[in-house]
């Protein structure tokens, strides 16, 4: 197997999608268009020294091609599919009509093979996103489906540089090709799909290219099918700026690391305080007795000027409603199953099925005691559109879930009844083993709309569910 390594790809790694600039008629406001075509193809993940990986591409690239637009702009995106199977495109994290949310059989028919979608939407947020597949995503993010979505502010936030490092987690053979055990029923069981090789914007790299005197926003996406990162930045003081998207108050990590579970999205604003020519590592020590480095912040000769003194500003709020918590309807959403996690059993289709059933059967996890087949079936909770919801999410298991709710923001209230610190917005928390987080939301956008674990062999396993906003 290939050893674990780091990378840091830049900037110049992330190639914007091809942007058609229309008008749609003389009143309607302009719609930009974009056009992604998911094929198979081919891309040096590790470089020269490897042969080059067989991949499943957006644009003949992965990660897929940057999306970048205005906050408050209409996109189309006209999705091809040239894969040998069904698929499906989903917006992670923005706030879409539930018909452009992309999962399959709730949302839409999955796109067939040789066929094209149409996805309208207007960008109402700010910030931070990403786009994935949602049929058989555990195969189709695991073999390089994805790519950044990014909105920016409608006024420009004062950084020198704002990049994207999109991080992507693979499990590769000796000869660089993808190992081909997607759905093993000890990752679905246990952490999830954990590779052995690490990327940045589809590549191994040993150094970033920075200049003393910068000021750089780092947009950091998760794009692994389940590994967790733990960020550190050696000889530096990145300050968390947003969360998922939205803005927060400009905050040191909490002990010192960035962390980013699968599915989130991390913005820090790192000032370069180094010298040129100096060289800092950038470790993932999220793992105990497995940290590695991912590479080296690398100093030009040169210098940009003087170190900023300005304060970092905190960017500007997005359109969320508020939760009127006085109101606020509460749901106990129990998280259970996995090893390790005692569970006997749960209802499959209806009827009771006993663990080792369940595991003959790919499942391994339960939301309230419901382990969920697929996308379509009845919803674990109906909302009264613009209600405020409080859930209550209790791990029972021995694992990290990344819990994601699909057509919503949320406020994160408390963790084991302790108030949060920020009471960040979020559409995507990750809950620790044994842990209790309680999430606020207005459930303002109706529909049918998926929760599940994004570690997405949980998902597959069973870790899932819907919520109807009606």
């Amino acid at each position: 197997m290939l050893s674990r390594r780091s990378f840091m790809a830049g900037s110049a790694s992330v190639v914007s999608a091809t942007a058609l600039p229309r008008q749609a008629d003389a009143l309607a406001p302009a719609i930009r268009e974009f056009r992604l075509v998911a094929a198979p193809g081919q891309s040096s993940l590790v470089g020269a020294a490897h042969p080059e990986t067989p991949v499943w591409t957006y644009n003949g690239q992965t990660p897929g091609p940057e999306i970048r637009v205005r906050q408050g702009e209409r996109v189309r995106l006209l999705v091809e599919n040239r894969l040998p199977e069904e698929t499906t495109v989903h917006w992670h994290g923005v706030r879409v009509p539930n018909a452009m949310d992309g999962v399959p059989h709730l949302t839409q028919a999955p796109i067939g093979v040789g066929e094209t979608f149409a996805y309208e939407f207007a960008c109402e947020d700010a910030g931070t996103f990403w786009y994935h597949p949602h049929q058989r995503s555990h195969a189709q993010v695991g073999r390089g489906l994805s790519g950044p979505f990014i909105v920016e502010e409608r006024e420009p936030y004062p950084v020198d540089r704002d990049v994207t490092w999109m991080l992507g987690d693979w499990r590769l053979l000796k000869d660089a090709s993808i190992s081909d055990d997607f759905g093993a029923m000890h990752d679905v069981s246990h952490a999830g799909r954990i590779g052995n090789t690490v990327t940045v914007n589809g590549a191994v790299m040993d150094s970033f290219a920075v200049r003393a005197g910068e000021r750089i926003r780092l947009r950091l996406v998760n794009a692994a099918n389940a590994r967790v990162f733990g960020l550190i930045f050696e000889g530096h003081a990145p300050r968390i700026v947003a969360l998922d998207g939205h803005p927060v108050a400009p905050h040191e990590p909490e002990d010192g690391r960035v962390l980013l579970g699968p599915a989130m999205r991390i913005d820090v604003v790192i000032d370069m305080t180094g010298k040129p020519g100096s060289r800092f590592k950038v470790v993932d020590a999220f793992y105990k007795g497995l940290e590695y480095r991912l590479l080296d912040l690398g100093y030009a000769d040169d210098s940009l000027g003087s170190v900023r003194t300005t304060p970092i500003p905190v960017l500007t709020a997005n359109p969320v409603p508020e939760p009127n918590l006085a109101l606020a309807r509460r749901h106990d959403v129990v998280l259970g199953g996995g090893m390790m996690g005692m569970m006997a059993g749960a209802l499959v289709h209806g009827e009771v099925m006993d663990a080792r059933t369940m595991m003959r059967h790919g499942l391994a996890w339960a939301i309230n005691g419901v382990a969920a087949t697929g996308h379509v079936h009845e919803p674990m909770a109906t909302l009264e559109r613009g209600s405020t919801n409080i859930l209550a999410l209790r791990n029972e298991t021995a694992w990290w879930h990344p819990m994601h709710l699909h057509g919503h923001t949320f406020r994160v209230l408390s963790r084991n009844g302790l108030p949060t610190r920020h009471r960040e917005w979020q559409d995507t928390v990750l809950v620790r083993p044994r842990e209790t987080v309680e999430i606020a939301f207005v459930a303002d956008n109706p529909g049918d709309w998926m929760f599940h674990c994004h570690v997405l062999e949980h998902q597959a396993g069973g870790m899932m569910g819907t919520i109807r906003v009606a």
